[in-house]
């Protein structure tokens, strides 16, 4: 099974559409805590969710379930920690016990971020922490 991953900072809407398009991938996950912000162009949560279905035949999902809380993303974006927030994000993917999302749900699927690449973004924890529980799982970052 294949779990794709995508920030769409620093790419035109063109470039983030034709790679998803391209990609396989049959749904869209959004796990960003908050979907419909203005810096969010076209990646807000109504237009995503139209864009993505007429030039992707893409379905839309989005799971606050695979987000950091206010408070965990408040905290690094003031200190900049990354080693502190990935061991505090892991311990709230455990708390919420996310391996128990329906698997056809995350299967052939690409979550989305903002950030740019996967290196320092929680949706690279999302799908290695489930890469981790579930095993069978190919991580391919667009």
């Amino acid at each position: 099974m294949k779990l794709f991953t995508i920030g769409f900072t620093r790419r035109t809407a063109e470039t983030f559409f034709a790679t998803l398009a391209s990609s396989g991938a049959t749904r869209l996950v959004d796990v960003r805590l908050n979907n419909s912000s203005q810096l969010a162009g076209f990646t807000k949560r109504d237009d995503l969710r139209y864009f993505l279905k007429a030039i992707c035949q893409m379905e839309y999902v989005h799971l606050t379930d695979l987000a950091p809380t206010p408070e965990l993303l408040h905290d690094y974006r003031s200190n900049q920690n990354w080693p502190a927030y990935e061991s505090k994000f892991l311990s709230l993917m455990s708390e919420r016990h996310i391996e128990t999302i329906a698997l056809e749900l995350i299967a052939n699927s690409c979550l989305l971020c903002s950030e740019p690449t996967a290196d320092r973004c929680h949706r690279r924890l999302v799908a290695e922490y489930l890469r981790d529980k579930w095993g069978d799982l190919e991580i391919v970052h667009l």
